[in-house]
């Protein structure tokens, strides 16, 4: 784990980290490389048998940007009163310590244990592990289940698993007006005078109602501007942005058309993206009840199913099939100044690691 945390491998750069690795599972462990615009992606499969059976675990190497203000050296890795301090420590290098020593150390499986990791999640993910799963379906070797290893936990270790994420929509709007003297109102079109009354209908509005696996896909306005930052002309328009994490029960058309209901009669230009797309692994999924069962047993926790949280790579699993769940470290310091987490917390996640392999 201090090894991993020592290596500088702020996104898409793993600074050496896969040659270490490589050489770390040792000449049993297979290797598929697809590197491409300056991704590294790393695919290490071992078959312990001919069984269809695969069980892939998921992670990256990448870390953000250190940041200022860090009371220790945020690549040192040195443990002070069992803490570790360090950039990557929760998102994600505790998990990918944790499966590698798992699956190195794994002396049967019924089929196949495999690990993929890319250099390229913090970032945008485009040549990631979205392309490994491409390279893989094409030489049909994709995994049935996959674990990922991101920070899950809440309060205590051993608390949340993730069995699935939410999707992000984000919308672009600009409302047209007409620029004029704001003397003469009545020779302008005030975008902002016109919107001003929908934005009570967009802003925080509940998509659907949510599910047992979702809270409701809610609107969220991120940025809302027009003028020329002076008090005597009106705007000629007004650009607004919004975010929706959205489950399940709600798709980018559904947005879009409440949009256009909303904004029917205005001027206005409408565009939306999506970056990512929800999903959900069913509750009674092999790869679920074997980590509730790793679980309660090495940790003595009984843990709760959870879709809270940004996106993760786990969505690309969902998309191609794979029923994938993430379970980590807990999840309270990730991208900020100081991220740290305990020596416990990573033996504990390893242990639950070869719980689930030996009784898979």
């Amino acid at each position: 784990f201090q090894k991993l945390l020592r290596f500088k491998s702020i996104t898409p750069d793993d600074d050496g980290a896969f040659d270490f690795i490589e050489e770390y599972l040792g000449d049993t462990w297979n290797c598929i490389k697809v590197d491409m615009e300056g991704v590294k992606n790393r695919f290490f499969y071992k078959k312990f048998n001919e069984k269809k059976q695969h069980l892939c675990f998921a992670g990256h190497i990448d870390v953000v940007p250190v940041g200022e203000g860090w009371e220790v050296e945020p690549f040192a890795a040195d443990i002070i009163d069992g803490v570790i301090t360090a950039r990557g420590t929760q998102d994600m290098k505790s998990g990918d310590a944790a499966f590698l020593y798992a699956c190195k150390h794994a002396v049967d499986f019924d089929g196949t244990l495999s690990i993929l990791m890319t250099s390229d999640e913090e970032g945008e993910g485009t040549y990631g592990t979205i392309k490994m799963l491409e390279h893989l379906k094409e030489i049909d070797f994709i995994p049935n289940y996959a674990v990922v290893a991101e920070p899950t936990c809440e309060e205590i270790f051993g608390d949340a698993i993730k069995v699935g994420r939410r999707g992000s929509i984000n919308g672009y709007i600009t409302i047209k007006g007409k620029q004029g003297h704001a003397a003469y109102p009545e020779k302008c079109i005030n975008p902002v005078h016109n919107f001003a009354e929908i934005l009570p209908k967009l802003a925080g509005h509940n998509l659907d109602n949510g599910d047992e696996y979702f809270a409701p896909s809610k609107m969220v306005i991120t940025d809302i501007r027009g003028g020329m930052q002076v008090t005597n002309v009106t705007p000629p328009d007004l650009k607004l942005m919004f975010n929706v994490r959205n489950s399940t029960n709600t798709k980018r058309e559904d947005v879009e058309k409440f949009i256009h209901k909303n904004l029917e009669g205005l001027d206005y230009e409408f565009k939306t993206t999506q970056g990512s797309f929800p999903f959900v692994t069913n509750k009674e999924s092999k790869v679920v009840r074997a980590m509730e069962n790793s679980i309660k047993e090495v940790l003595k926790v009984t843990t709760k199913h959870s879709t809270a949280g940004g996106t993760s790579d786990a969505r690309y699993f969902g998309a191609f099939g794979i029923e994938a769940i993430e379970f980590g470290v807990i999840n309270d310091t990730i991208h900020s100044v100081g991220e740290r987490t305990t020596v416990k917390e990573v033996e504990g996640l390893t242990a639950v690691y070869v719980d689930l392999i030996k009784n898979f």
